[in-house]
């Protein structure tokens, strides 16, 4: 086994259990919530209101001791709002640049459907290029940079729906779903005095981030499994209640969430297991599906059910 996976390994798992010192009962959603980050990738949590989406996203930052904004949208937004403006400082005589808060390492984009389509188009350059172009003049994104999205999905006044462009952005989508009544008993008892986020210190920093990121790059996928992810993403595009499957996009998340995934048992290879875990959370909310079909909620969810049981799953070996 390589010592740089056991010991990326052994920063995972020290990141999640921290985090779940604030987020309780929770342990698979903050599994994913750390794979995505480690993917080099963004997060959508769809849930209802004080389920702990913000704890989550304020938690992850606090743990690797990255820079945190919070974005609350809302209809009156202007993209200048989240990108910055640039201005005109009457001393130097010169225009400024004035970031906005896009330009944080871990933002929280808080009820992104209550922005308008022109407001939450800002988000989809810094996403997928790493930097944001303001007034003709374009800035990087720091290092390590991750979005963190929520929405609610039972809420249908003052929305606007995320468009297929943006959902293809977020490279895995989660919900937190309710405690049990255990669960609920404790989170009672650990805030009666104070919040577990004001006393969480780190356990990483961005360099450590940025190495996991590496070395999650440098695990080993056969090409059976490389194929399976192929013909899974391909099924989406042929299964006959979905209008429009899976981009390519799609099948590159799934290649590196796999990897990911893998670092977190602590191999060195990727399994058809790690692309099967992780199939509904990276495909299911990008499938479209015809405006007439009658599916209940979870319908895309059931539809990757569906694929997974039928595409033969091959083989998988270790590293030659």
């Amino acid at each position: 086994m390589d010592s740089e996976v056991i010991k990326a390994r052994q920063k995972v798992t020290q990141i999640i259990d921290n985090i779940e010192k604030v987020i309780i009962g929770k342990r698979q959603a903050v599994e994913l919530t750390v794979i995505t980050l480690v993917s080099q990738g963004h997060l959508l949590i769809e849930d209802t209101p004080g389920v702990g989406k913000t704890m989550l996203a304020r938690s992850l930052a606090k743990s690797i001791d990255c820079t945190f904004k919070r974005i609350q949208f809302t209809p009156d937004m202007l993209p200048g709002d989240i990108t910055g403006v640039t201005v005109y400082n009457q001393k130097s005589g010169e225009f400024e640049f004035r970031p906005g808060p896009i330009m944080a390492q871990v933002v929280l984009a808080d009820e992104i459907n209550r922005g308008t389509p022109k407001v939450q188009s800002a988000l989809l350059q810094p996403m997928e290029e790493r930097q944001v172009t303001v007034d003709g003049s374009t800035y990087s994104m720091p290092t390590p940079f991750h979005v963190v999205a929520t929405r609610d999905p039972f809420q249908y006044q003052g929305i606007f729906p995320l468009p297929e462009a943006q959902l293809d952005r977020f490279l895995l989508r989660i919900s937190l779903g309710y405690p049990s009544a255990a669960e609920e008993s404790l989170i009672m008892e650990r805030q009666q005095f104070t919040h577990p986020l004001e006393q969480l210190a780190p356990v990483a920093d961005a360099s450590d981030v940025v190495w996991l990121q590496e070395t999650v790059k440098s695990i080993y996928m056969d090409d059976l499994v490389k194929q399976y992810i192929v013909s899974l993403v391909g099924a989406t595009r042929q299964h006959p209640l979905v209008a429009i499957g899976s981009s390519p996009r799609g099948s590159l998340s799934l290649f590196r969430t796999a990897q990911a995934r893998a670092v977190l048992q602590e191999r060195d290879f990727v399994l058809p297991d790690d692309v099967k875990a992780l199939a509904e959370a990276v495909l299911a909310h990008r499938l479209i599906l015809p405006p007439t079909t009658q599916l209940p909620e979870k319908g895309t969810q059931a539809i990757i059910a569906e694929i997974l049981e039928t595409v033969p799953v091959p083989g998988a070996l270790p590293r030659r």
